[in-house]
């Protein structure tokens, strides 16, 4: 049999023949090579799945699937059927996206530390929609988060908010945390620190008035190893921070990846806690935010699977 009688034309994909649902239910078979489990990923009974594969087939005039009590298997012709299929539900997906109204300019609420991931979004997003354009805007928490209730931004980049009255938290991504020492600090040579030891040494954390949501992360975070840092007198702003504990060997701060991949001075060190410490990201919209322009959005400022 020819190759290209199992293509799947425009033509055979009329109103009242093979439906997107078949092609959904014959991938996810095929991922599983399992009708049972395929059925539990699709949340409907198995032989609501037996019957569309099989109307599939009598679509196509081909078997897709040798079945046998021990093993569902692809057949030669099922495997070509998979690719085409796969590309037919990909394409499907992008229809949907475009059907999305994407407004022409996007405002982002962000902060420091977070250019990469801004970077990795925006691009991942402009793939989707190249008329894409972008304001960002950044904002203490409070003003930020307020900006989106108020509509003044479309969507909020945030770390350790885990629900705002009124407004849609999206956890999107997680950020380990480092230990940011003096160069002169007794661990700065280290590959990796435990809190054990630098318990001696005095945590220096950013006052709670300039990021409550990150402030509270960090110190629950900390917290929840069981282990109790000696707390020094708070710091201000990040760069503040980083200026007081470069001239200070016996004092320490702890800042997500993010913001200490943005570190710019010399006179400290950043070293990766261990065990690992990880702190929640999130994105914030207006609740009733149309569902899949959202869900772009969050597959954009996920975490770099390469990362």
């Amino acid at each position: 049999m020819r190759c290209d009688k199992l293509s799947l034309s425009s033509e055979s994909y009329r109103a009242g023949t093979m439906e997107l649902r078949a092609l959904r239910y014959f991938v996810t078979v095929a991922d599983e090579l399992h009708f049972g489990r395929a059925a539990e990923r699709l949340h409907i009974a198995q032989p609501a799945v037996s019957q569309q594969i099989a109307r599939l087939e009598r679509e196509l005039g081909v078997r897709l699937l040798d079945r046998s009590p021990r093993r569902v298997r692809l057949t030669e012709a099922g495997q070509r059927v998979l690719d085409a299929a796969r590309r037919t539900l990909a394409a499907a997906e992008q229809v949907q996206v475009a059907a999305v109204q994407v407004p022409t300019t996007v405002r982002i609420g962000t902060a420091a530390g977070m250019t990469a991931r801004l970077e990795r979004g925006i691009d991942a997003l402009r793939e989707r929609a190249p008329e894409f354009d972008v304001v960002l805007v950044d904002l203490p928490i409070d003003a930020r988060l307020n900006a989106v209730r108020h509509g003044e931004l479309d969507l909020a980049l945030t770390r350790g908010v885990r629900s705002v009255p009124g407004l849609t938290v999206l956890p999107t991504w997680t950020e380990r945390l480092f230990a940011v020492v003096s160069q002169r600090h007794p661990a700065a040579d280290r590959g990796a620190v435990s809190l054990a030891e630098l318990a001696d040494h005095t945590l220096r954390v950013p006052a709670r008035k300039h990021d409550p949501p990150l402030h509270d992360a960090l110190v629950l975070a900390l917290h929840d190893t069981g282990l109790c840092p000696k707390a020094g007198r708070p710091t201000g702003a990040l760069q503040d921070t980083i200026v007081e504990v470069g001239s200070d060997p016996r004092s320490w701060t702890v800042l997500p990846a993010g913001q200490v991949s943005e570190i710019r001075s010399t006179r400290v060190r950043s070293i990766p806690l261990e065990p690992a410490i990880t702190i929640a990201g999130s994105i914030v919209v207006a609740t009733g935010s149309a569902s899949n322009a959202v869900e772009c959005v969050v597959a954009a400022f996920r975490d770099d699977p390469a990362g």
